[in-house]
């Protein structure tokens, strides 16, 4: 069986779970498996899950419609150089993968499959917030959801398309004091400039944000709190990319001779 269709029978026989831990232990295990049953095809284990975490992000990267920079095959393959104990993967492999996963999708259990980033990350916290605008210093209600170190905002619960993106690296998290609005805290870049972020026009244009900061308001102490600590985790580094990370590495060094 190649990769993609393992990986495929693989995620349609259960949810796994939100916890780096528990993912990285079972698709340790998935690799071990299918490098068992399936000599010669990668140099190591850890071949197979980098490279199986590779199509999963392919996936979500393809079929997540919050996704606005679709990955090329071009940059699959980049992606994924040297990570064969140092020595590359056959292009027409890579090719493949690439071909199936754009041409369907993952399934797995009640899911349309179009979203697997839930299903792998699950928000860290999601809840309505005051939004103060940018250019005119208004105060809007917006649906937030955080997860994988971005923070997503929604004019309504059941939109597709988020309003706003905010990518949170290179961010800080802070109380701050608002004379017209209590419980505020805001996100700022550590170095004072503009914060690559984007939002959605009304016609449809996504354009890049100009804000210096980004201030929101909750509407108890409680909840700013729990906002506050889920930015600045999430603002430190995940610890499932720390480990993906060390795996790819160790698949990318060449064993001595």
């Amino acid at each position: 069986m190649i990769l993609v269709q393992a990986l495929r029978q693989f995620l349609w026989s259960f949810r796994l779970p939100g916890e780096a831990q528990k993912i990285d232990r079972m698709m340790e295990c998935f690799a071990k498996r299918y490098c068992e049953t399936n000599p010669g095809v990668f140099e190591s284990t850890d071949t197979c899950y980098v490279l199986s975490f590779a199509i999963i992000m392919l996936n979500t990267s393809l079929h997540n419609p919050n996704v606005k920079d679709k990955p090329t095959l071009e940059r699959f393959i980049h992606m994924n150089r040297g990570i064969n104990e140092g020595g590359d993967l056959p292009e027409e492999l890579l090719k493949s993968l690439y071909e199936s996963i754009k041409n369907e999708p993952f399934k797995i259990p009640e899911d349309d499959g179009n979203d697997l980033t839930h299903t792998f990350f699950n928000p860290d916290k999601e809840g309505w917030l005051m939004k103060q605008g940018g250019r005119y210093k208004t105060w809007k209600r917006r649906w937030f959801i955080l997860t994988d170190n971005c923070l997503y905002y929604f004019e309504f619960t059941t939109d597709r398309e988020p309003k706003g993106i905010i990518p949170l690296e290179n961010l800080q998290v802070q109380e701050v004091e608002d004379n017209k609005k209590a419980q505020c805290f805001e996100l700022v870049t550590t170095n004072k400039s503009v914060i690559k972020a984007a939002k959605t026009h009304g016609d449809g244009r996504v354009v890049e944000g100009r804000h210096t900061s980004y201030r929101m308001s909750a509407t108890t102490d409680e909840e700013k709190k729990e906002w506050i600590h889920a930015l600045q985790a999430s603002i430190s580094r995940d610890p499932f990319y720390e480990m993906l990370e060390a795996r790819k590495k160790k698949a990318s060094h060449k064993a001595e001779t």
